[in-house]
């Protein structure tokens, strides 16, 4: 009997291998993406982050929330009074991270010194080329962060929560405050918030008109043109809402990141909450 030549066999082999490595890469493939479905998040971006944060991190100690599909970084900072039972959510802007120079690692640290613990978290973000715009899709994913950290936070028997967000981070917040009206937050501080996302299609008005809690709307005399541009329109929004505990507040000289401010932006802040308690 004669043999099957080679030049038979070998079209099968090839086939065959072919169609088990093309099964391989399906699976994977699924697998990946069912993993990422819980997020819009660029998480490798988040990865790299954290994984900077927990090498030069020197106050605070690093904490890991979870959602219900995803698990996110936070930096937390006991109050030096810890008696005091109160603590601040720091939620930071556009792309950056929980540790961020600007902003939030001021407000992270030395809040603490006023008896505030401070509990600084991940927020979705997107590639650097992202937009602003970009980002609100990513909006439906805000909630569940925020209810992670507090309860995080009510584990350790705190009750008293504000939160203090600067810029996407403040969008965000007004976000969470408008879809989570009894959500346990006693106040909150919005910083540098810009109302449409550098988009005229996106409207964040009626978060805005639908917080009851006390406001302080913070931005410099120098932020980004759509920040200074929309003051009138935020204060516009609390009132037709009726929230009489708004505030808003301009600091003289200040950009967008309180650069050479940082001193007037911590006392800001911490007067304002102190006028809370």
């Amino acid at each position: 009997m004669e043999l099957l030549g080679c030049n038979n066999i070998t079209p099968y082999i090839m086939l065959m291998r072919w169609l088990v490595s093309a099964s391989i890469f399906l699976i994977f493939s699924s697998m990946s993406v069912t993993g990422l479905a819980g997020t819009r998040s660029d998480t490798a971006k988040e990865q790299r982050w954290s994984e900077q944060i927990i090498d030069t991190l020197f106050d605070g100690d690093v904490v890991w929330l979870d959602t219900e599909d995803h698990t996110f970084l936070g930096v937390e900072m006991e109050a030096e009074d810890s008696a005091e039972n109160k603590a601040v959510i720091v939620v930071h802007g556009i792309g950056v991270h929980p540790n961020w120079e600007q902003v939030i690692r001021p407000l992270r640290v030395e809040l603490t010194q006023y008896g505030w613990q401070t509990l600084s978290i991940q927020m979705p973000i997107l590639p650097n080329e992202a937009e602003p715009n970009d980002y609100y899709p990513l909006f439906e994913e805000v909630s569940a962060r925020f209810n992670a950290a507090v309860t995080y936070l009510n584990k350790q028997g705190i009750s008293e929560i504000v939160i203090a967000a600067h810029s996407m981070g403040a969008a965000m917040t007004s976000q969470y405050l408008a879809e989570n009206p009894d959500a346990p937050i006693k106040a909150a501080v919005l910083i540098g918030m810009d109302l449409h996302l550098g988009s005229e299609k996106i409207d964040l008005h009626p978060n805005i008109i639908s917080i009851r809690i006390p406001i302080l709307d913070l931005y410099g005399s120098e932020d980004l043109p759509n920040v200074t541009g929309s003051s009138s329109l935020r204060a516009d929004a609390a009132k037709a809402g009726g929230n009489a505990h708004y505030e808003q507040i301009t600091v003289d000289g200040a950009n967008h990141f309180f650069d050479g401010k940082e001193e007037t932006l911590i006392d800001t802040v911490k007067n304002w909450l102190q006028q809370t308690d």
